[in-house]
């Protein structure tokens, strides 16, 4: 019975100390003056389609910061990004860690995001930008891989592929039934400018004949 508890007791102590050490590989760690800025997913990993945050950590002098106000994060992915802000996750003493804020958001597509953290805190002037890679934080993932049983889904690259050859199938669809429609339009008009030279003539025929027949015979 003492050989479990001591094993026990050292399970715990193992995790405890593994525990903080694999959250912050995972996540990429700056200093301003005094403020130590640990910047990273909220959820890791990470993947794409499934909701996740922006996390950062802040502490000032070895404290959590817990007043941290207009702190703003611009979320890159290649040429498109978007600004969030960055709200409290804790509420002193009922839930959550103290200096610990958040940004939701859905990371659509797999690959290398970018997380730029503005503002102001503790009188610190705070700029601070990092990409995911293996000295900061994990890049998102695919669910591809992850998922069970598995399942074969098209990537957002795939379906946008398609989406765009659909268009362009559609676009040509569009032009070719124009063309047809105009140039039957152009066939009537022709037939009927036909039918009516036609009708002139037959009227102009008829006009003569009767003209002949009313001239008085010499």
């Amino acid at each position: 019975m003492r050989r479990t508890h001591i094993a026990a007791a050292a399970a715990c102590t193992l995790s405890l100390t593994l525990g903080p050490a694999s959250t912050a590989l995972a996540h990429g760690d700056s200093h301003v003056g005094e403020l130590d800025v640990v910047i990273g997913f909220g959820t890791e990993p990470a993947y794409a389609g499934m909701p996740n945050s922006v996390q950062v950590r802040l502490e000032h002098g070895g404290e959590p910061v817990v007043d941290a106000e207009g702190l703003t994060v611009e979320v890159t992915f290649g040429d498109r990004h978007i600004d969030y802000d960055l709200e409290p996750n804790f509420l002193a003493g009922v839930y959550g860690e103290p200096g610990d804020y958040r940004a939701y958001f859905v990371p659509s597509e797999p690959g290398a995001y970018t997380f730029h953290v503005r503002g102001e805190v503790e009188g610190e002037e705070v700029d601070v930008e990092m990409t995911s890679g293996p000295d900061t934080f994990a890049e998102v993932q695919s669910t591809t891989g992850a998922a069970f049983p598995p399942v074969d889904v098209p990537s957002t690259e795939e379906l946008t592929e398609r989406l765009e050859q659909d268009s362009e199938r559609t676009t040509q669809a569009v032009a070719d039934a124009k063309a047809a429609k105009d140039e039957a339009s152009s066939a009537r008009t022709v037939a009927l400018t036909a039918v009516l030279l036609g009708a002139i003539g037959v009227i102009a025929g008829i006009a003569g004949l009767a003209a002949a027949r009313r001239r008085p015979t010499a």
